[in-house]
């Protein structure tokens, strides 16, 4: 009862991990009484959380008479008094536990890529002008994704999912690598392994649900447009290792990715041109190098201009 107890404890910590849950797994693998003991304990706990006066009022009590009680009745209440030790446990320890969400925020500058680990094992990988803002409680684990796009790797929790929300969407998962993608309001979402869930936040009244699983794409428009699609999800991860990898994008967006890796800006000032479509994989090394590349890729060349560089047709 006392393994049960703390074992409670344990699954509510903050950076509880992978670990903790492979040895509760192997712990409950081990006796049929420590699975009885966990729900004796956890049935206390969901008690005490409904009446927390109550319970407290009614433990004190309980105290006071087993002081008063044979020595016999005392061993009694230590043997059988199950749900009372674990409420005792439970109340001592976990309260300390379930206090505010550890609130953080991270963002990035232009040009700038960081990697970042979060209290419960999870990795991020925030791509160029990206802002990100966490917050970590005992049953949730919750990111905003402002205008950006990251990459995350997360931690196995089945107690606490783990949610972004990014423009009035929000991608539910319990373990998985998936890349969101939110960009003056257009949200991409791609996984790479496991499964997630894409959602309208709960505050909004439209929108539809879906699940998507290795190797797929949503893409959602502004206007709540959404297409669902088959891809290489190692492509979408590829600017995590310098390569911008397109399949018929327009140029405008393509310059748009690339004016964020760089401090010298690249305009594209004809609508026309603006709308030709890129497929092809840019390497991001230097400002000079990736125009040089757009003009063998494309019918275009680059001339100085006071921002840096300015595309122009062949």
């Amino acid at each position: 009862m006392a393994q049960a107890s703390a074992w409670l404890a344990r699954l509510q910590r903050d950076d509880v991990g992978e670990t903790d849950g492979l040895e509760f797994d192997a712990w409950l693998a081990a006796s049929p009484a420590n699975g009885e003991a966990y729900r004796a304990a956890l049935s206390a706990w969901h008690a005490f959380e409904a009446r927390p006066e109550a319970v407290l009022e009614e433990l004190a009590a309980e105290t006071r008479r087993a002081a008063r009680r044979p020595a016999a009745t005392r061993r009694w209440l230590v043997g059988g008094g199950m749900a009372v030790a674990a409420a005792l446990t439970a109340v001592a320890v976990l309260p300390t536990l379930d206090g505010p969400a550890n609130v953080q925020t991270y963002s990035t500058a232009k040009g700038q890529h960081q990697r970042v680990t979060l209290a419960d094992g999870s990795v991020v990988d925030l791509n160029a002008e990206t802002r990100m803002t966490v917050r970590f409680a005992r049953r949730e684990r919750r990111v905003e994704l402002g205008d950006g796009q990251a990459i995350f790797d997360i931690a196995h929790d089945r107690r606490r999912p783990f949610t972004v929300e990014a423009s009035g969407r929000a991608v539910r998962v319990l373990g998985t690598q998936f890349d969101v993608r939110n960009r003056s309001g257009d949200v991409t979402v791609t996984v790479a392994r496991g499964r997630v869930q894409v959602r309208p936040v709960a505050s909004s009244k439209t929108g539809q649900a879906f699940a998507l699983g290795p190797g797929q794409r949503l893409a959602i428009g502004r206007a709540g447009v959404a297409r669902l699609t088959a891809v290489d999800a190692q492509e979408a991860l590829g600017w995590r290792s310098g390569r911008l990898v397109y399949r018929g994008e327009p140029l405008a967006e393509v310059v748009a990715d690339l004016n964020r890796q760089f401090v010298e800006q690249i305009e594209v000032t004809d609508p026309a041109l603006a709308r030709l479509p890129v497929t092809g994989v840019i390497v991001l090394d230097d400002h000079a190098s990736v125009a040089t590349r757009l003009s063998l890729m494309l019918p275009v060349r680059s001339v100085p201009s006071e921002q840096g560089l300015l595309l122009l047709r062949k």
